[in-house]
């Protein structure tokens, strides 16, 4: 896929994954073929297991793909004063591309780009296995956005604001696979098994809607068939760092 510019921004992040929790994920993908995880995900009130279509690693090598997907996910306009990064938070945190013109959405990383930026960061990452990760990475992202843009439609007020510029968009994120989650920290005591990878979302949403910050937990699910998928558990909700998380969790719960 042709990327189409806008030179009016700055560039930016391919996509809401950084390269050091991509680490992770090149750990999932060769799982497919002989392991059987029988631990179990860690309960959740916001996610299911889900497939993701396997594509097993080519024997003969080839060249890495530089065609790219546009996501489905809005991107919300570039804001110097929310999107530079700091050393607790490393939103936005490469260089790779602009978002794409035509629809303005987050654009997932070729598999070139997905190698190179895993090579920066000091990984071993193999050629032959981006035909795999790249698509289980893109599937599981479109999968979060839907997660998130269900807690967005679940409340009165969520749904009113966001009826006034499209629905939310997706600001900022980070990536964090070793910072484990209040909720992971608990489930993992009692021997549920721990998230392979954590990030945190920032959606906004329209004029006088503001910001809700989400968290997401990755755990992998029981393998399928060999040669069939891959299944994820992902754990999406609002964070409880705001009057406005606690608000949709509480909502949640009771059933708003």
């Amino acid at each position: 896929m042709v990327e189409a510019a806008d030179n009016n921004q700055p560039s930016q992040s391919a996509c809401p994954v950084d390269p050091a929790a991509r680490a992770a994920w090149l750990e999932k993908a060769p799982q497919v073929q002989p392991p059987q995880d029988t631990s179990e995900a860690a309960p959740s009130s916001s996610s299911s297991p889900f497939p993701v279509p396997f594509k097993p690693r080519l024997i003969k090598t080839r060249p890495l793909a530089s065609d790219r997907e546009v996501s489905s996910i809005p991107r919300a306009a570039f804001s110097p004063a929310t999107t530079t990064p700091n050393p607790s938070s490393p939103a936005n945190n490469e260089s790779e591309s602009r978002p794409d013109a035509l629809s303005g959405n987050w654009i997932y990383p070729s598999e070139q780009m997905f190698f190179d930026a895993m090579k920066r960061k000091n990984h071993s990452p193999r050629a032959t296995d981006m035909t795999a990760i790249v698509p289980i990475h893109n599937a599981v992202n479109e999968k979060a956005w839907a997660e998130i843009k269900d807690w967005e439609k679940r409340f009165s007020w969520a749904r009113e604001q966001n009826s006034k510029c499209g629905g939310p968009k997706l600001l900022s994120f980070a990536g964090d696979s070793k910072k484990l989650s209040p909720r992971a920290r608990w489930n993992a005591l009692l021997g549920y098994q721990t998230p392979f990878d954590r990030h945190d979302w920032v959606v906004e949403r329209c004029a006088g809607g503001g910001r809700v910050e989400y968290v997401i937990d990755f755990y992998a699910g029981r393998e399928e068939r060999v040669g069939k998928g891959l299944s994820f558990y992902l754990d999406v909700r609002p964070k409880l760092n705001s009057w406005e998380g606690w608000k949709m969790r509480v909502g949640r719960l009771l059933g708003w």
